[in-house]
């Protein structure tokens, strides 16, 4: 008997170091994940820490990057939701949730949801007429027209606008364009109406993007740099298919630095559900 609990005793004690190292390790990775996040913070740059040594890059203010920064957040812990309600599966790629409302249709997408927030900064600051996007077939759609109750006819082959209503510039106006744009642009025509800039450039509001059948792209929604190295840091969004809230993501190929990533991602920069080269980033402004 006493022999079999001194074994007992020889397993525990040779199991126990283990069991606390194996703790600590998730304490640590735990601490290391949670740094970067205050639970409480109700914006981007409020809900989102920079790493030791890094600050956050100047943006100007009234700027799309100040915007951007600015976006308000869902509760921490909340789950994207698609457009119809119901919650998105792979819950491990992101780590806050943009407050924006998506419609409820199944259009609100990854192209869509970089269009969406480019016009709807410009709608807020009154600059109609810098609204305007291509539709995947080329056909130009200003915003400043739709506001004098033209609409899109779309028959086969032929786009062009009609006039159907008095003119108006209510919220429910720029949503019911900008679903529009959603239905007939993509990544496509997103991709070809952007222009390129180099990695080295980076600035918050700078675009990822793959045009394509699927095709993919994020948007830069904050960044700091560390003035020692200059080396830049930044945040990603997305939304994706189908419809779904925007969503700031974590990085996979870095859980210490995650969500940040680093301006000297290699190669390719690995997002969650999609891989960019350098050639894949695009200015807006």
């Amino acid at each position: 008997m006493k022999f079999y609990l001194i074994i007992v005793f020889l397993i525990f004690g040779l199991l126990q170091p283990c069991s606390r190292e194996t703790e600590n390790r998730k304490n640590i990775g735990i601490k290391i994940k949670t740094d970067y996040i205050n639970p409480d913070g109700v914006t981007i740059e409020t809900r989102f820490n920079v790493p030791d040594g890094y600050k956050r890059s100047k943006v100007e203010p009234g700027s799309f990057g100040e915007y951007l920064r600015q976006l308000p957040l869902k509760p921490h812990g909340t789950e994207v939701k698609y457009y119809d309600g119901s919650i998105k599966k792979n819950k491990d790629i992101y780590d806050a949730v943009v407050n924006l409302e998506i419609g409820n249709k199944d259009l609100h997408q990854c192209a869509d949801a970089i269009m969406r927030l480019w016009a709807e900064y410009l709608w807020k600051r009154g600059e109609y007429d810098k609204i305007h996007f291509n539709f995947t077939n080329g056909f130009r759609v200003d915003y400043s027209e739709w506001m004098k109750g033209k609409r899109i006819s779309v028959k086969r082959n032929k786009t062009s606008w009609v006039q159907k209503y008095s003119a108006s510039n209510l919220y429910q106006d720029f949503w019911d364009y900008m679903e529009i744009i959603f239905m007939y642009a993509g990544t496509l025509s997103l991709e070809k109406e952007l222009e390129s800039t180099n990695i080295s450039e980076l600035k918050i509001g700078d675009v990822f993007i793959k045009g394509g059948s699927p095709g993919h792209a994020v948007i830069v929604v904050d960044m700091a740099v560390n003035p020692n190295t200059n080396e830049k840091i930044f945040l990603l969004a997305q939304s994706y298919m189908p419809a779904q809230e925007l969503q700031v993501l974590k990085n996979p190929s870095d859980e210490k630095l995650s969500p940040w990533n680093s301006v000297n991602f290699g190669e390719e920069l690995e997002t969650p559900e999609w891989k960019f080269s350098k050639n894949h980033l695009k200015k807006i402004e």
